[in-house]
């Protein structure tokens, strides 16, 4: 350029005063051009860009538009912090009938299945982990609650409706909001906290037939289903997760018995124990292995085991050296966590069983795993423990951490269950729409 202006003022000097004064304007007038082509660039490349309308990504609400451009916007990308990877959850707030209103029963919150309702209120109550501006998420929190329909007739949660109550929030939420059709589901989080997880049945026989629902199939389930092998109940994108415990009642019960207090049972189990474990569908229950614990120890003085309910059974478990775990409906027991929470060693009967967060819980190295058909044996294995490993696996299992790891509390505790369920999600990062589209851009 600088050729170019010295050719052209050279060409006009031979024309007097008048050439080079065009000359000296001329020179401005181009570089106040090329100066405002430069800076009118940056500013088309760096305008905030709304999505596209397509068939598969609505046009956004206004709304919507205004609350994404909004520079007072608290949780936009410039304080997304390093915590699970700058990880944020959008969590829709959604009519009382698919959460709040079921929360009139207050065993709602405290019964096995209860983390639906745990994991719900700790990211309602955690500002790191959640933002309100949708257009940041990169997963989105669907809170419908389906275990906390208790049957009248027997007191157990009823969950023949959730089918039908998950796909009317599904419903709602892709009708009102463009994120669940832009991704067909993929960034969308739900909990299956009962026995056969996303299939939503208590019978496996009829999860099984059921199968994953088609509207769910593309998203993420929060399950404490979980085995090792192929099984249609986990045919779908999934983190396992523990069964609920109180922490307030783990809490109270090491208050009044220390984790390292003596351990006068030798081994113990309280729960359903059927001397004809046959059920409706023509199955065995637990697949007879409660049964022959029954059969084979209940006259053995070693074995502390109890068919009838008793409210303070914790009491129980702190005071004993292995703590038994067999399957029921479903491989998976509130136990597992009842008996590491309290410092009890888990013996662990439920083949192909797939345990939580192991990551941050070493299963093998606090727990006892026994084959089902090895039931009978069960005596001679823990005695040999007992008199091999026991003080290295007690150690281990009362680390701190691993009780944590177990227990879900409000607000989310560094390192508790609800922690380790986002460690989880941050690992699925690739179903973010968000980033994603970050890196095509």
């Amino acid at each position: 350029m600088r050729r170019f202006l010295h050719l052209h003022g050279a060409r006009n000097k031979g024309g007097g005063g008048g050439g080079g004064f065009c000359y000296r304007h001329f020179k401005w007038i181009l570089w106040f051009s090329i100066s405002f082509y430069f800076f009118s660039s940056f500013l088309i490349t760096h305008r905030t860009n709304n999505p596209p309308s397509s068939p598969f990504f609505p046009k956004p609400s206004r709304a919507l538009i205004e609350h994404k451009q909004s520079p007072h916007n608290p949780n936009g990308n410039n304080n997304s912090g390093s915590l699970f990877m700058g990880m944020k959850i959008y969590v829709y707030e959604l009519p009382a009938k698919y959460n709040a209103d079921w929360l009139s029963n207050q065993r709602c919150t405290t019964h096995l299945f209860a983390s639906e309702v745990a994991i719900h209120r700790g990211l309602m109550a955690s500002k790191e982990l959640t933002t309100t501006d949708p257009w940041q998420a990169d997963f989105f929190f669907v809170p419908v609650y389906v275990a906390c329909n208790f049957s009248t007739a027997n007191g157990f949660p009823a969950i023949g409706h959730a089918r039908a109550l998950i796909s009317s929030a599904v419903d709602l939420v892709s009708s009102q909001f463009p994120f669940w059709n832009r991704s067909r589901g993929a960034d969308h989080v739900f909990v299956a906290s009962h026995d056969f997880g996303s299939c939503f049945h208590t019978l496996e026989d009829v999860a099984i037939d059921d199968g994953v629902p088609e509207v769910l199939r593309n998203s993420v389930i929060l399950q404490t289903f979980g085995v090792k092998h192929r099984h249609p109940c986990q045919e779908v994108e999934h983190v396992v997760v523990p069964p609920y415990v109180s922490p307030e009642s783990v809490r109270d019960t090491l208050l009044k018995s220390p984790i390292t207090g003596r351990r006068d049972i030798f081994a113990f189990f309280r729960g359903k124990m059927e001397l004809h474990p046959k059920n409706v569908s023509g199955r065995f229950y637990s697949k007879r292995v409660r049964t022959e614990i029954w059969r084979r120890y209940s006259t053995d003085r070693r074995f502390h085991l109890r068919r009838e309910r008793f409210a303070g059974y914790q009491s129980e478990i702190v005071r004993s050296t292995f703590c038994l775990c067999p399957l029921g409906w479903a491989p998976w027991s509130p136990r597992l966590v009842e008996s590491a929470a309290l410092g009890c060693v888990p013996v662990i009967i439920a083949d192909g069983i797939q345990l939580p967060f192991s990551a941050a819980v070493p299963w093998p190295e606090i727990s006892v795993t026994v084959a089902e058909e090895d039931v009978d044996k069960l005596g001679a294995i823990l005695q040999h423990v007992a008199e091999t490993n026991l003080s290295t696996i007690q150690r281990r299992l009362w680390d701190p951490a691993v009780r944590k790891a177990l227990l879900y509390n409000v607000p989310i505790l560094e390192g508790d269950a609800t922690w380790q369920v986002m460690e989880a999600l941050s690992g699925k990062l690739d179903r973010s729409h968000k980033r994603l589209s970050i890196s095509d851009s």
